[in-house]
């Protein structure tokens, strides 16, 4: 505890809590305000041609000058794949681990940091001072190494985020969790516990690291040709664990994927993947060993493995083809809305002839704690106050249901969506706001200029596609002077919807005609009255609603 005495204290999450992915916290203690977390998500089903999705950093923006430092807990994505952004709104100083600096500093290569910003390197054994705080680390076991709890103290106790983690009997070293630092926080009084979600509905506990091992050795021994492993670009754990087998095995490894060769090359230069270089191959060599001799790691350029499977399925990847006697593993959970996606691509894999092992058939362990794991930490923290994160909606519930089972009452918990205040005044705890939050969109170099009105449309043109009227009006002469002409794509074959067309310019023409023939007249007018007839008689044609532009050109 602090000798300081805080007033008041705020938790709010602007990402992470009803959905997957996009991490990122805000903990006010007095006037000093922490971000602990700035992750990304992989597009849901619904969000066409979208990138990334970032959380709205608004609130982060309006309160920039009280921002004392930005706190990572891991190297993943979904904690670190919006630090660019981040930074071009607010500078403060950046602390986490030696790995988890280092890959998001990969991030800043495309989008740099301002030039002042600051990095500083933690261990579990580091205590940051601040005015009203102090702020300390544990480590935590993950699908990563150099994983973070992050603590900070206060004059009720410790607000503890535990980042994303499982226990692993089984872990070691850089993965290896410090149980007695845990306990030693919760001997000393934890206020509040902020704890990982992700699977608070499985029971049991998380199926070790060794397993899956295991079941490598069995696919890599037994696997006539080429294997190839689709993964998300930093879980290094499982690129580990990858190349222990196919030295096991004397096969050669190719890294395929702009993210993935970025962060191999980092866990290569820090030591810690430990791989011997004589294994590793340019994807364009191959071809120069037998097909039994190669193993070929994969993900897409945005660290997600969908868009690489999907390439080499659909014959675009210019360097891989799938062969008759290719084993697939597909070690990753698909982001949510992507599960048919997936599901589809390991059809299309099986009927290119692959044999193609999943998620479903043991291929994947999670890096997430089940439900005996959440249990073992509430019971190792003993929180005054409970704040579930780090997961959708009913696995915020589900952990809030663990939590009374080990003791809690529903006063001590609280469930917080993106944007909720939960704040500590006066002794009491309580919902007490909201700020702004929600979803940035990412597509190419823009930021937030899409928007559900241009999600609406390109959904519209993706299901009925489009349908142009051009026309050329003279004013002076009040007649037309060229068209209507009809361009329809994605909406019905025009060779064989000759009539509908012709029909479709007769009432075009009609509604010129009655505008052109008087003194004035406004374009917006027509178009939009072209649109209304067009959409109805369409409809009634067809029952499908394609996007209708109507060009009025003038001379």
């Amino acid at each position: 505890m602090t000798k300081v005495k805080n007033e008041v204290i705020k938790v709010i999450p602007l990402g992470g809590v009803g959905e997957i992915g996009k991490a990122m916290y805000v903990i006010e203690i007095d006037d000093e305000l922490f971000i602990v977390d700035s992750g990304l998500m992989f597009p849901e089903g619904e969000m066409l041609g979208i990138d990334i999705v970032i959380p709205d950093l608004t609130y982060i923006e309006e309160n920039k000058e009280r921002v004392k430092g930005i706190f990572l807990t891991h190297g993943h994505e979904d904690a670190i794949g919006s630090i660019a952004y981040l930074l071009q709104k607010v500078q403060a100083p950046v602390y986490g681990s030696k790995l988890t600096l280092a890959l998001a500093k990969e991030h800043l290569k495309d989008m740099p940091a301002p030039a002042g910003v600051k990095f500083f390197e933690v261990t579990n054994k580091s205590r940051m001072n601040f005015k009203r705080t102090y702020v300390t680390f544990f480590h935590t076991t993950h699908s990563i190494p150099d994983s973070l709890g992050i603590v900070f103290h206060t004059s009720e106790g410790a607000i503890v985020h535990t980042g994303e983690f499982k226990f692993d009997q089984s872990a070691k070293g850089k993965y290896r969790p410090d149980i007695a630092k845990m306990a030693a926080l919760g001997e000393e009084g934890v206020f509040i516990l902020m704890s990982d979600s992700n699977e608070a509905e499985r029971p049991g506990y998380t199926t070790s690291e060794l397993v899956i091992e295991e079941r490598l050795s069995t696919t890599f021994h037994g696997a006539e040709g080429r294997i190839l492993v689709a993964l998300y670009a930093s879980n290094f754990i499982r690129i580990q664990q990858v190349f222990d087998k196919a030295l096991e095995t004397g096969k050669k490894v190719a890294v395929v994927g702009k993210s993935l060769e970025s962060y191999f090359e980092v866990g290569m230069r820090l030591g810690y993947l430990q791989i011997d270089e004589d294994m590793v191959i340019s994807v364009k060599d191959i071809g120069k060993y037998s097909d039994d001799q190669i193993v070929i790691i994969v993900t897409g350029n945005k660290g997600e493995p969908l868009d690489a499977l999907e390439k080499i399925v659909r014959k675009y990847h210019k360097d891989i083809k799938i062969k008759e006697t290719d084993t697939v593993l597909i070690t990753f959970t698909p982001s949510p809305g992507m599960e048919v996606s997936m599901f589809k691509m390991a059809n299309e894999l099986s009927k290119a002839g692959a044999n193609v092992l999943t998620a479903s058939r043991n291929v994947h362990v999670s890096g997430h704690g089940s439900q005996e794991d959440l249990k073992f930490m509430l019971n190792l923290m003993q929180p005054k106050y409970f704040i579930p994160i780090q997961g959708e909606y009913k696995m915020l519930i589900a952990h809030s249901k663990l939590a009374q089972q080990v003791g809690l009452q529903k006063s001590q918990i609280f469930i917080a969506d993106k944007g909720d205040i939960v704040e500590y005044k006066n002794d009491k705890m309580r919902m007490s706001g909201r700020v702004q939050a929600g979803n940035i969109l990412i597509d190419g170099i823009g930021v937030g200029d899409v928007g559900n009105i241009v999600l609406r449309d390109r959904k519209l043109l993706s299901q009925d596609g489009i349908f142009t009227v051009v026309i050329t009006l003279s004013r002076r002469q009040k007649k037309i002077a060229a068209g209507p002409e009809i361009v329809s794509r994605g909406f019905v074959y025009v060779r064989e919807s000759e009539e509908l067309l012709e029909e479709s310019r007769k009432l075009v023409h009609k509604i010129v005609e009655k505008y052109v023939n008087k003194d004035t007249f406004e374009w917006t007018n027509i178009k939009q009255e072209i649109r209304d007839t067009l959409s109805s008689y369409l409809f009634q044609q067809t029952k499908r609603r394609p996007m209708i532009i109507p060009i009025i050109m003038e001379y």
